[in-house]
């Protein structure tokens, strides 16, 4: 057998507990390439980063990439909007779980190998980051009683994802937001909607020691951050459900949503959708 190249033995340990398969906290990353470099881009972060950059950490327990058409930028609103600012920003979105418990080790793990990869010159430069930012898991409601367990929402075949960032009123407490969200908002409108089931949010602070080129974002307390995700392509179910979600949301005076932005899967191993992100 050929001689191996010893491998240096990671930082951390990483020890198999008995812990329950649960959702803790997620990575939801924003990214836009450089026109031209959309192909590079593509592959690079499908083929290298989302294992190299993520995946291989440990208690990141599921991952996937997803992309917005301009097509689906069309559909975003508002318009600008305080998360891409202008609408054609943001074409690329990936969201990473990570074990309930373990996220100060997995987020510490993250720092380091990104910035390992930044010495390696692994990184793509032609791109920009447009919202990168820590999240933990707060509550799941789905539709139905047999409904997609939030744990596997990534792997699922959902159609679509649309995060929709709200930010409650000022008189609106977050429990307050979230009761009337789960106990009166959305019973009723799930049943019969393009959505199969909506996660909540809250914002973690990134590391001080987190790479230069992730901008630094607030991790506001008024804000909440709910995935929805759609059975069906966003453009069909964007009127029924997530535009009705906004309007019933601010009717009630409950919040204000700061942006809702629909995206679908990428297609792994292929460079589908890299010729429609903008107009």
């Amino acid at each position: 057998m050929p001689n191996e190249t010893p491998k240096t033995p990671r930082p951390i340990e990483v020890t198999a507990g008995a812990e329950p398969v649960k959702l803790g906290s997620m990575l939801l990353t924003v990214v836009e390439p450089h026109r031209g470099h959309e192909v590079d881009y593509n592959r690079w972060y499908e083929r290298d980063h989302f294992y190299s950059g993520c995946m291989v950490g440990p208690y990141n327990f599921a991952g996937r990439r997803y992309v917005a058409t301009a097509e689906l930028k069309a559909l975003r609103d508002p318009d600008p909007s305080t998360i891409t600012g202008a609408p054609e920003r943001g074409s690329y979105m990936a969201l990473y779980w990570v074990l309930d418990g373990y996220h100060d080790l997995w987020n510490r793990w993250a720092v380091r190998q990104v910035r390992a990869l930044h010495a390696a010159g692994r990184m793509f430069e032609q791109r920009d980051h447009v919202h990168t930012l820590l999240y933990r898991f707060a509550w799941a409601e789905g539709r139905g009683a047999d409904a997609v367990p939030v744990e596997v929402a990534l792997d699922h075949p959902f159609a679509g994802v649309v995060p929709v960032w709200v930010d409650r009123s000022d008189s609106v407490t977050a429990d307050g937001l979230s009761e009337w969200l789960r106990g009166e908002h959305l019973p009723g409108l799930l049943p019969g909607s393009g959505a199969g089931l909506v996660a909540a949010f809250t914002p973690l602070p990134l590391l001080i020691e987190a790479p230069g080129d992730v901008p630094r974002q607030e991790a506001s307390d008024q804000r909440l951050l709910l995935l929805w995700f759609l059975d069906t392509n966003p453009i069909e179910a964007w009127e029924s459900t997530i535009a009705r979600h906004r309007h019933a949301l601010e009717d009630a005076g409950m919040g204000t949503v700061v942006a809702a932005l629909p995206f679908i899967p990428t297609i792994p191993g292929t460079d589908t959708y890299t010729d429609r992100l903008w107009t």
